[in-house]
């Protein structure tokens, strides 16, 4: 037999033949439900059933640490409902994990690896987790889990004793990493040379090393060192295995393919829970400036990158059960509400973002998001206007940046707070600092545009919101770069072109009002009434109570009179109630 080491989680229901007893029916059922949610796990956690008889399971991994995720997922999912029963009873499991030598018989595995598993099981407290002295040695630095030291116990038929960890849900702490934040782990691995050629090698390698250093100044994400994953350079390693061994929640890969003076290069984001294809783009340029060309891929692809990450980790945490919400939960719920862009749903994001920084003070990200959610609402929707309001937002951009003063989105933030407080140039300093620090964050450049425009600068504000655009297609503000963009379209008195703008934001769905209302200004003046006329009519359907006097309050953060003037005097010509 072939033998190796190997994790492996055993899991039992607690009171199985009582359950039975009571309510077949019913036990059958919510064991089914609890299966089905155990088996997603493991598999998500890259484990492999070898092991089923009724009301038990057991999992091989490759990695204790993977196992002992697996573990902790699998009782936070029972805990919050998986496993109910009628009358309120709950199904309950105990699991083991250990680390040890096994055999293989087939698919099956056998020896005392197994065995020490199965009685951790035993004495594992209903809900919790006994872990052997072997996994809990590998989750030091890697898992910030609370356990209980139980000392050396006697396990049945073992003959030494074995060294245990307990965790139960009474004293459990999320898995974070030592910042306090479950930030997500992104592996990019060495692009392929397609070329036919291996001294194209340099521009492949040169591309990843670009890409990773790019997606490491996205400070949310903690991204495999170079040294790491070029160590899989000419492999094709299972993607699952891979995060595994990696400890990787996505993993970016590609190919370069080059002839003469022409170069293809197709990237792609895998989400290694799932082993889906998040994204997938396809670069075809001309080689003119190999350094040129590397940058603006590199660009390009992170770009496009870090906002997919971001959209896929919101929705996993509003799938997720709702109780006992840390900081970090509490944060990206109050984004995924930012980015619906409704009264309702800014609302809901000052309140959770405020939640989080007062679960976690030093949580620097909440605090600046949570001021520029403040500002949004102000400028949008329900939130007034308030002096007052605007000094606590940038008190707390202020805290942010001291707090993390080389973190390039900080920065970004506090520009949208000094744009609405009227700070152009301060803004500007603000948004150019978040560009050094970042060259792909594309909000930054949006930032710059805004910046430029209300100190008047146009043709300079242009050439940023279309580096904001290209840059980032599928950012979740598309929408905004496009309608900020057609503003200063509109200061420029380019109607024609403001209108292009106003136009594709409005395509998108989650635009607001702003952009209809951009298009709105900009119809009035290229003398097109009956057009202008339906756009008002669409839109007061989208914000019933825009006139006049409502967008000149909302454009409380112009300070350029003539800006206003034309804006509010092409509302006029456009037929918008004055009040």
């Amino acid at each position: 037999m072939e033998r190796r080491l190997a994790a492996i989680l055993a899991a039992d229901v607690v009171g199985y033949s009582r359950l039975m007893e009571a309510d077949e029916q019913a036990t059958l059922a919510a064991l089914a439900a609890c299966r089905k949610s155990i088996d997603a796990r493991i598999a998500g956690h890259f484990g492999r059933i070898f092991g089923s008889a009724g009301d038990s399971v057991i999992a091989e991994f490759a990695s204790p640490v993977e196992a002992a995720r697996c573990a902790v997922a699998i009782q936070q999912d029972l805990a919050n409902g998986d496993g109910d029963l009628p009358g309120g009873e709950q199904m309950r499991f105990r699991i083991g994990v250990n680390l040890g030598d096994v055999a293989s018989d087939g698919d099956n595995l056998l020896g005392n690896g197994v065995n020490i598993a199965a009685r951790l099981e035993e004495i594992a407290e209903p809900g919790g987790i006994c872990l052997s002295g072997t996994v809990q040695d590998h989750l030091a630095g890697t898992l910030d889990l609370v356990l209980e030291d139980a000392g050396e116990q006697k396990l049945k038929n073992i003959s030494r004793p074995v060294r245990v960890w307990r965790w139960s849900p009474e004293r459990a702490v999320a898995p974070q990493v030592e910042d306090g934040s479950p930030k997500p782990c992104i592996a990019v691995l060495p692009f392929e040379n397609m070329s036919g050629d291996p001294e194209q090698a340099y521009f492949s390698d040169g591309l990843t090393e670009d890409i990773i250093t790019a997606l490491s100044k996205h400070r949310w994400l903690d991204v495999v060192a170079r040294n790491t994953t070029f160590a899989y350079k000419g492999r094709s390693p299972d993607i699952r295995k891979l995060a595994a061994e990696l400890g990787a929640d996505y993993v970016v890969e590609g190919s370069v393919r080059r002839a003469g003076k022409r170069i293809r290069v197709t990237a792609q984001l895998i989400d290694t829970g799932t082993g889906s294809h998040i994204w997938a783009e396809r670069y075809d340029r001309d080689l003119e400036d190999i350094f040129e060309v590397q940058d603006e891929i590199t660009g390009n692809i992170v770009g496009q990158i870090e906002p997919e990450i971001g959209t896929v980790i919101r929705q996993k945490v509003q799938r997720a059960p709702r109780r006992n919400l840390h900081a970090w939960d509490c944060y990206h719920l109050g984004i995924a509400n930012f980015y619906k862009f409704t009264a309702r749903g800014n609302l809901e994001a000052q309140r959770l973002l405020q939640q989080s920084r007062e679960l976690d003070p030093d949580f620097a990200e909440a605090h600046a998001w949570w001021a520029y959610a403040t500002i949004l609402g102000m400028v949008y929707w329900d939130t007034e206007p308030d002096p007052a309001l605007m000094d606590e937002a940038l008190a707390a951009t202020r805290a942010a940046l001291a707090l993390d003063n080389q973190n390039a989105i900080l920065y970004m933030l506090a520009g949208r707070v000094q744009l609405a407080r009227r700070e152009y140039r301060s803004a500007l300093a603000e948004c150019e600092t978040a560009v050094r620090l970042n060259p792909t964050l594309a909000p930054a450049y949006c930032g710059l545009g805004d910046s430029l425009a209300y100190e008047g600068r146009y043709d300079e504000a242009i050439v940023q919101f279309e580096k904001a655009v290209a840059m980032s297609p599928n950012h979740p503000q598309l929408w905004a770069f496009l309608s900020y963009g057609a503003l200063t379209f509109l200061f420029n008195h380019d109607f024609e072109r403001a209108l292009d703008w106003a136009e594709r934001a409005g395509d998108i769905p989650n635009c607001q009002y702003w952009a209809t209302a951009h298009a709105v200004v900009a119809l009035a003046y290229l003398d097109r009434p009956d057009e202008a006329r339906r756009m008002v009519e669409r839109l007061l359907a989208e914000q019933p109570a825009f006139s006049r006097a409502f967008a000149e309050k909302k454009l409380f953060y112009l300070k350029r009179p003539e800006q206003l003037k034309l804006y509010l005097g092409g509302l006029d010509k456009a037929g918008v109630p004055a009040e």
